[in-house]
């Protein structure tokens, strides 16, 4: 992750899922909030994504859209990630490119690291809710696709925020 010039470019190295979606989102807002608006998440390295994933680089796209400004580009994408982000209609709201640009080189950004299991675990389940949202947000159809899995995370998030 690192920014060039006004692009933050995200290259996604082995798997896309929920262990590394907190970091996305944070490192995402961070950025947003520093005024950046053009995202590009590069996809050659990247041999698989779940729900999670996708569903927080919808909620970037959607954060992005919300402000009025910037997009979320995907690049070097594989067929069968092409295929899981628009059997998710994501490719109605962010560009999905086969080919594309060489990440440049990159200012590294540091990412600060939070500590605790207790509260990874209720971040994680958090990101996790609010990546499945946006997925409903973004295409209608996947709300019945994931109703199951947003009447869980409630349920997991609210018993973890009670067992405090």
């Amino acid at each position: 992750m690192g920014v060039k010039g006004p692009a933050v470019w995200v290259r996604v190295e082995g798997k896309g899922n929920f262990l590394n979606s907190g970091s996305l989102k944070e490192f995402a807002q961070q950025m947003v909030n520093r005024g950046y608006r053009e995202f590009v998440m590069d996809l050659e390295h990247c041999v698989m994504m779940d729900s999670t994933f996708m569903g927080t680089m919808a909620a970037v796209a959607l954060r992005l859209k919300e402000l009025g400004q910037g997009y979320l580009h995907v690049v070097h994408v594989g067929e069968r990630s092409r295929e899981l982000l628009s059997g998710l209609g994501l490719d109605q709201i962010f560009d999905i490119h086969s080919n594309g640009a060489l990440a440049p080189e990159c200012e590294e950004v540091k990412e600060n690291a939070y500590d605790g299991a207790a509260a990874e675990k209720r971040e994680r389940t958090e990101t996790m809710l609010e990546a499945h949202e946006a997925l409903c947000q973004a295409a209608p159809e996947n709300i019945s696709r994931f109703k199951d899995v947003l009447e869980y995370l409630k349920q997991d998030l609210h018993q973890t925020t009670a067992g405090k």
